[in-house]
This record gives C-alpha cells, sequence and structure tokens, in this order.
C-alpha cells in the first residue's frame, strides 16, 4: 500500500483574460456546488455574476480529479441524494449542460451476519427502488413480519420525506415550515390526516425510537440506522427520525452518481452559468469584502478584492463558504451577527479512505450488480454505531471502525482503466482533535488500513485487491477541501443547528444584519450539508427578492415626498 498522494496545490496565478477591476451584478465566493446553484439562478435571471475560487479545482467538496495516471477520484462527496428530490437539475437544465446521472439502483446493500448460514442469518439485505423486490429481501432476511412494516413505512413516511424536502427548499422561517408540513394534517372527509400530536413525537423523537416502534429485526434496524446517521448524529440522538425515515424517498427517485466523476454536477454548473454570461475564476479566491459608507453610520458591502489584488465590484456578494471564513473576509466590517457567530462545529466527522484495486469487493451470496450499485452499508448491530460514536465523543479512535462503501467504477467505466476500481470507504466518528494528542499524519496509514480490514471482513479478498490508497483523516479535509476541523458538513446538523437555528438564528435568513449587500450560501446555512443546492437557490431567491423591491421601495419614497409636498403648499403660510 502506497502512502497518500499529496492533496491537489491551489493556485493564484490569474488567467490572463480575466480583468484586474471587474463590475458585476454579483460576486459568489467559492465554486462549491451551492455556490454554482446560486449563481446560475441570477445569471438565468439576467444579471451578470462572477464566482471567484480559491482552489484550482473547481466544485469544492463536489468534484473529481486524476488521482493517478488515468483513474478519476472524488475528493469529497460521491453518491448524490438530495438535490435529486430538489427540482433544481430540471430547473437549470443540466441535462443540456452534459450532466448525466447513474442511478444507484439498488441503493443500498446490507450484508449478511452469516453469510453462508441457508437461513435468513445467511442473506443479505437489498434495498431498491422497486418496493416489492426491497420487501422480498427484508422477507427473506427478517421474516414477513419486518417485510409488511417496511411496506406501511414507506406508505406513511414518504408524504413526511416529501415535506421535508420541500422545506429544505424554503427558508426555514415559520411560514415556510407551515406550506411545507400544512398538507400532513390538512382535513381529509372531516378529520386530520395525521395527528398533530403524533408527528411532533415522530418528528422530534430519535431514529433509534423510530426504529424500535416499527420493526423487529436488528440487521434491518442497523442498516437503516446507518444509512439516516450519513448526516451527521447517531440516531440515538433527538430530531433525528426524519434522517431515517429518507429512505421513503429513495423509492421514487435513487442516489445517484454523475458520469466521470461527482465533479459532473459543478462542471455542468459551469457549463450552464457560462452559458447565460456568468464567469468562474480559479485560483484566486476572495481575500477580504470591500465595504463603504452605507450613509447612515455603517457599511454595506460592494464587492470582494482577491489573493492577486482584483477588484470584483458589485452591487452584492454571496459568501458560498463556511460562516467562519466569511467573518473573517468582513474583517473590522463584521457587524455583531457575524463577530458573534460561534455554532458547533464539532470535533470532526470522518474519515475516507479512496483505494484503487484491481477488483470490487466481492460479498457472499450476492451478485455484484446487487451489491455494488449504490451504498454498501456494512453494519449488522446499532451497538456498533453507538461504540463507534461513543469512541469519537471521547477523542478515540474507533475500536471497530463501521465502514460505508461505493464502488461506482463498476458501472461507469470512464472513472479507471479496465482491470482497476476505485473503492470509496467512508468511515464515520473520527475526532479531528484526539484525547491523547496523536498526529493525523501519523495515523493516516493505520486508519486506512483498519478500514480496508472492516471491509474485508464482509468481503473477504478485498485487502488483498488494493493497489494504492489516498487518505482524507479529519486533517487533510480541512487542508484539502477547506473544511475546519474537517467537518464535511460544516456544522454539526444536530436539532439545535437546523432550519431556523442553522448557523445562528441571527443568521438564518441567508442575508447578514448590519451588512447589507451581503447574503450566505453552503453547508453552514440552512437546510445543511450534503449535495443538496437548496441553500444556493434559496439565496439567490432571497437576493432576486430584495432587488425587486429596490425601485418599489424608492417609488414609495418618491410618492411619499410628492404627497408631502403637496400638502405643503396647501399649507398657509
Amino acid at each position: 500500500m502506497s502512502t497518500p498522494s499529496p492533496a491537489v496545490e491551489p493556485s493564484v496565478d490569474v488567467p490572463v483574460d480575466v480583468q484586474v477591476d471587474v463590475h458585476v451584478d454579483v460576486a459568489v465566493i467559492g465554486s462549491g456546488h451551492n455556490g454554482l446553484v446560486a449563481a446560475c439562478y441570477l445569471a438565468r435571471a439576467g444579471l451578470s455574476v462572477e464566482v471567484v475560487e480559491s482552489d484550482s479545482v473547481l466544485g469544492g467538496a463536489v468534484s473529481t480529479v486524476e488521482r493517478w495516471p488515468g483513474v478519476r477520484v472524488d475528493r469529497g462527496s460521491s453518491a448524490h441524494v438530495i438535490i435529486r428530490q430538489s427540482g433544481i437539475l430540471e430547473e437549470l437544465d443540466l441535462a443540456a449542460h452534459g450532466l448525466r446521472y447513474l442511478d444507484c439502483d439498488p441503493w443500498g446493500f446490507a450484508p449478511a451476519p452469516s453469510p453462508g448460514d441457508p437461513g435468513p442469518a445467511g442473506r443479505p439485505l437489498v434495498f431498491s427502488v422497486d418496493l416489492d423486490a426491497t420487501c422480498a429481501s427484508i422477507a427473506e432476511a427478517c421474516g414477513p413480519e419486518d417485510a409488511a412494516a417496511y411496506r406501511r413505512f414507506v406508505q406513511v413516511w414518504g408524504p413526511r420525506g416529501r415535506a421535508v424536502a420541500a422545506s429544505f427548499g424554503r427558508r426555514p422561517g415559520p411560514a415556510g415550515l407551515l406550506r411545507s408540513f400544512w398538507p400532513l394534517g390538512a382535513p381529509a372527509d372531516g378529520r386530520p390526516r395525521t395527528p398533530g400530536g403524533e408527528l411532533a413525537v415522530d418528528f422530534l423523537g430519535s431514529g433509534n425510537a423510530l426504529l424500535d416502534r416499527w420493526f423487529h429485526s436488528e440487521r434491518l434496524k442497523a442498516a437503516l440506522a446507518w444509512f439516516g446517521a450519513q448526516s451527521g448524529p447517531p440516531m440515538s440522538e433527538p430530531g433525528t427520525a426524519a434522517m431515517v425515515a429518507w429512505v421513503a424517498l429513495l423509492h421514487d427517485v435513487p442516489p445517484g452518481h454523475p458520469v466521470g466523476g461527482s465533479g459532473g454536477l459543478t462542471a455542468a454548473l459551469r457549463r450552464r452559468l457560462e452559458s447565460d454570461g456568468g464567469r468562474v475564476v480559479l485560483g484566486d479566491g476572495a481575500a477580504r469584502l470591500l465595504t463603504e459608507d452605507d450613509g447612515a453610520g455603517g457599511r454595506r458591502v460592494v464587492g470582494v478584492q482577491t489573493v492577486s489584488g482584483r477588484r470584483v465590484h458589485a452591487d452584492a456578494v454571496i459568501a458560498a463558504c463556511h460562516v467562519q471564513v466569511t467573518r473573517e473576509l468582513a474583517g473590522d466590517a463584521a457587524p455583531t451577527a457575524l463577530v458573534d457567530a460561534d455554532p458547533p462545529l464539532g470535533n470532526g466527522f470522518g474519515l475516507v479512505v479512496r483505494a484503487l484495486t484491481d477488483a470490487p469487493p466481492n460479498y457472499p451470496g450476492i451478485s455484484a450488480e446487487q451489491s455494488l450499485q449504490g451504498l454498501q452499508l456494512l453494519c449488522t448491530d446499532r451497538a456498533e454505531l453507538a461504540s463507534a460514536h461513543g469512541d469519537w465523543a471521547a477523542g478515540r479512535l474507533p475500536r471497530s471502525p463501521v465502514p460505508l462503501a461505493m464502488c461506482f467504477s463498476a458501472s461507469d467505466d470512464t472513472l479507471a482503466p479496465p482491470g482497476q476500481h476505485v473503492v470509496t470507504i467512508w468511515g464515520q466518528w473520527y475526532p479531528y482533535t484526539l484525547a491523547d494528542g496523536a498526529d493525523w499524519d501519523d495515523l493516516a496509514e493505520s486508519e486506512a488500513r483498519r478500514l480496508v480490514a472492516a471491509v474485508n471482513r464482509y468481503a473477504p479478498g478485498f485487502a488483498e485487491s488494493v493497489q494504492r490508497l489516498y487518505v482524507q483523516t479529519p486533517l487533510a479535509l480541512e487542508r484539502e477541501l477547506s473544511l475546519p476541523r474537517g467537518n464535511v458538513m460544516h456544522v454539526e446538523m444536530g436539532v439545535a443547528s437546523m432550519f431556523a437555528f442553522r448557523p445562528t438564528p441571527a443568521l438564518s435568513g441567508y442575508r447578514v444584519p448590519g451588512l447589507p449587500g451581503l447574503y450566505l450560501a453552503g453547508a453552514s446555512t440552512h437546510p445543511g450539508g450534503g449535495v443538496s443546492g437548496n441553500s444556493g437557490r434559496t439565496a439567490a431567491r432571497v437576493l432576486l427578492a430584495d432587488r425587486r423591491g429596490l425601485p418599489r421601495a424608492r417609488a414609495s419614497a418618491g410618492r411619499a415626498v410628492r404627497r408631502m409636498a403637496a400638502r405643503l403648499r396647501r399649507t398657509p403660510a
């Protein structure tokens, strides 16, 4: 096994065709998918837009690079879930700009605890878009009672999941939440569809409590809990039920992986943006926000100065970067809402191993077509998840790593040459700061080996297939993708950091109070991390609404002045 290859180094060389001093309607900081989504909606509305990015690679955590000769490897996300439920792909017509998804179907696989056993313990779980096929797999592995319960679970939680998806696409205020969730309790035949108390218990409860109410089989509960935990919190925390129940939506639209790698999404967004006259400048990120006196004793944002010294003058700026980075860019002009912004970042999030192999994982008793299309949920007991999270909370490495594996090269031959495969292994709950003070640079290789061994436990022979490794520890994620403390979600995804609390109550509306002209987008804002795009779209909508309001406000002010003048003319001296 090789040591980790170096990360892609950014450059600050400004392309020769980029002007040193430019004027646009909107400047966007960061070329992550949310920044590009915002830019696309603004350019589609007829505004001039420039995106500035410090990295030499487009896309932030939604990007793909040639990690080894002829081998394309994702730097961050791989399976795209939420954005495929959002409508953004269709609204921006990204298929016309080269985006093509491969459906992950089956979208989930969980191994048998006792492969080779002729009974249920030897049957794997396979989750397909086809609900009948999924229930048949559950019946074989867990029994007909759980299969029937799962069918009912999807029927009940499908509408609820769609309400959550709708709420992700709106500002997180009371009006938006009411519009999203009202249909669940709207009267039908004179009676509420779902009593409010039942909804509150289900949505505010933990994922584990929800699973325990619905199912008997620990194997089924473990697979669904491991899927739900991908958002970050353990399924023992309050408010995590909806994270588990998102699986109901995957029987409508499965996760997908763009052909050519995760970066296919951001590449298509860039092409869409450029087709509407927008521009992306890589390798020359924002150094500071430009501000001026707003005439009322405060400051307003009027653009961005980049690392090279370029000045991008703009009526508005969208900071599609970490909220802490935004605070640093504002400098002395940062208002109280930014200065006091201290959302919980957590002590790291996870560790990723990118393995170049000469064969995909081979799980006993199941075909590659069933096991390799989607998420390989390599967990058979929730006690494994509880142990890993407990170790993380104590600042320790997990005593028993729990892997989630993906191998999209099995269905996408653009990722690796014939006879080679790319396997991504995600290990969750790895602390950024270790209680014993150990150095992540010293631990990277050994922890990668332990995650490979964890996959090998379910797919014998996998370890021998590994040729090279690229390891993204929490520290490496911070360095390469500018993710403070290695948190891929920017801010913790617990119930106290979601909706109108994200990143803080004062900043949850995508505007920055006290610094007009500055808007926020990205994983620091609602609805949080993951490949969603909702934050970028909503930030663009807020900005456009504000621009439409300016002429009306000016006209209203003008009418008021004229009325006052008329009254003065009628008043005797």
